[in-house]
């Protein structure tokens, strides 16, 4: 996950309202129910100290939502009366939650607004196609190509004059097929797409996925399900979902290759939290992997107001010249140093089945950056 989104959240002290809420059930009650989970939100922030005027800001925010719901849930991050970040979820949370604590509480990020590929879903005919953007979020045209509209149907004759036509028709179809297919790759190529789902006749898929460029050849999938199928839907989740599972499966086999000392017995990642620490403070960071069910995730170290100010002891802090200090949660502390040096964070959630324990030690670990 690219976390340079979060950077507001950093370049201002806190302490800070974190605050999850689910908006995935809508009715004709939403608008109420909102008003009384902000009303729940307010008070629990209030109970843990927070300043009245960041919890008016933070039921105020959750309120609104009733307005225009999300399809999943939306956080909220607020300090000194105001809401500084309020990005919307891919996936509901597990219920409404409020945290006042230093840092903001970002790491459910990871899986909650976290790996949620794009994808085109392109559906071919002979005579063009049209083009549709699927995310977590929904889902949204993004445009359309009308080929060549004469001739595109075959007939069975076999005088010349006949053959002649089917050869007009195989002209038709390769110059509609080689259209959609330099679409398709200016619409990837804007929109950043993960993938690329092929709906439609046998031949006609594959005469676009043919004349792709072979660079985006690995990103393309060919439904078996036609234009209106129920399964498509499932289907394309389906592809969406593997998608993120080939991607973390993919880094950790990056991390435990790089666990292992290279020919002048350098190592390229670490796990535990005083080598993360130790990493952090050294701008060391390069990909932040997390277990959330982790030991180590919810281990306390210690902050001062730079976020280059972190030790696992509080007398560390002394040491390195910090005299304000405060306790932290680790994965919280080493998110703000990988926002703030550029690293990225993956959440190994989605593919903690069948792993077993080859997974960083207490659930935290890092790819290194070389300086």
């Amino acid at each position: 996950m690219d976390l340079a989104f979060l950077n507001p959240l950093y370049e201002q002290s806190g302490p800070w309202a974190s605050v999850y809420v689910d908006t995935s059930r809508h009715t004709e009650d939403t608008p109420h129910e909102l008003r009384l989970t902000a009303q729940a939100m307010g008070r629990e922030l209030r109970e843990q100290g927070a300043d009245d005027a960041t919890c008016r800001a933070v039921e105020g925010a959750v309120e609104a939502l009733g307005h225009s719901p999300d399809p999943h849930g939306r956080a909220l991050f607020a300090r000194h009366g105001e809401v500084a970040l309020d990005p919307v979820l891919a996936h509901a949370p597990p219920g409404d939650r409020a945290v006042w604590a230093p840092l903001p509480r970002v790491a459910p990020l990871l899986d909650l607004a976290g790996e949620d590929p794009l994808a085109i879903v392109s559906y071919i005919d002979r005579r063009g196609a049209d083009f549709e953007l699927r995310s977590a979020l929904g889902r949204r045209k993004a445009g359309a190509v009308a080929g060549r509209q004469h001739p595109i149907h075959r007939t069975s004759s076999a005088d010349w004059s006949e053959r002649h036509f089917q050869l007009k028709v195989e002209n038709t179809w390769e110059h509609n097929a080689a259209e959609i297919a330099d679409a398709l790759a200016v619409c990837q190529d804007e929109t950043r797409a993960d993938l690329l789902i092929l709906v439609g006749d046998d031949r006609e898929r594959r005469e676009v996925h043919d004349r792709l460029p072979k660079r985006l050849h690995e990103r393309v999938v060919e439904s078996e399900h036609g234009t209106g199928s129920r399964l498509l839907d499932d289907e394309v989740e389906r592809v969406r979902a593997d998608h993120v599972h080939h991607r973390i499966e993919a880094e950790l086999d990056r991390f435990r290759a790089a666990r292992a000392p290279d020919g002048e017995g350098r190592v390229g990642a670490v796990e535990g939290v005083p080598e993360l620490v130790e990493a952090a403070r050294e701008h060391r960071l390069e990909e932040l992997l997390i277990r959330p069910d982790g030991p180590d995730a919810h281990r306390e170290v210690w902050i001062g107001e730079d976020p280059d100010q972190l030790a696992v002891r509080r007398t560390e802090l002394k040491i390195l010249g910090e005299q304000n200090s405060w306790s932290a949660r680790a994965d919280e502390a080493l998110l703000r140093s990988a926002v703030t040096t550029d690293a990225a964070a993956l959440s190994l959630a989605a593919v903690l089945e069948g792993t077993g324990d080859d997974t960083p030690a207490g659930g935290l670990g890092t790819l290194l950056r070389w300086k």
